[in-house]
C-alpha cells in the first residue's frame, strides 16, 4: 500500500513539474457550448465564463483548476473580451467542464439568448404552472412537474429582473 501511495505521489510531482514548464498562457480560454440538437459555439476562444453553478455563480478564465459543475437555472455569461459586455443565456440545467489545458465543455438541455425571452410569457408560463401546481394532489407526479416549471419560469424571470411568486 504504501508503495503504490509512493508511485502515485511521485507521478503526480512529475505532472506538475512538466506544466510548469508550459509557455506563458495566452489569456484565452477554449469553450464548446452544446445542446442535444445544436452546438452554439465549438472551439472559441473567450476571455471568461461565468457560470450558474448549482453550489454557485462562478467564473472560468484560461488555466482555471479542473472542475465539474452541476449547472442550476440561471444565466450563463460569456465574455468574448476582458472589456467587452457579456453575451448572456438562460440555461435551464446541465453541466460544465473545465479541463486543465483551459478548455471549457458546457452541455445544456435547452438555452436561449437573455434577449429572447418574452417577460410576459414568462410571468403567465408561471401562473400557469403555479394554477396547476395547486390543483394537482399532493406529493403527485404532476405537482413536482408543476414545482419545475415554477422553479424555471421563476429563474427566467429572476434573470430578466422580474420577481414571480
Amino acid at each position: 500500500m504504501q508503495s503504490t501511495l509512493r508511485r502515485v505521489a511521485t507521478a503526480s510531482f512529475a505532472r506538475r513539474a512538466a506544466f510548469s514548464s508550459v509557455p506563458e498562457a495566452s489569456g484565452k480560454m477554449t469553450l464548446n457550448f452544446n445542446l442535444p440538437h445544436e452546438t452554439i459555439y465549438s472551439g472559441v476562444q473567450v476571455s471568461s465564463v461565468i457560470v450558474p453553478g448549482a453550489a454557485g455563480e462562478y467564473g472560468v478564465t484560461a488555466d482555471h483548476v479542473p472542475l465539474v459543475a452541476q449547472l442550476k437555472a440561471g444565466v450563463l455569461q460569456i465574455l468574448h473580451e476582458a472589456s467587452g459586455e457579456p453575451e448572456k443565456y438562460f440555461v435551464a440545467g446541465g453541466f460544465s467542464l473545465t479541463h486543465e489545458n483551459s478548455v471549457t465543455d458546457i452541455t445544456c438541455p435547452e438555452a436561449v439568448k437573455l434577449d429572447d425571452i418574452d417577460g410576459v410569457a414568462v410571468s403567465a408560463n408561471f401562473d400557469v404552472a403555479k394554477s396547476k401546481y395547486s390543483s394537482a394532489a399532493s406529493g403527485s407526479s404532476e405537482q413536482a412537474e408543476a414545482q419545475v416549471e415554477m422553479e424555471v419560469n421563476r429563474s427566467m424571470g429572476a434573470a430578466l429582473g422580474m420577481t414571480l411568486n
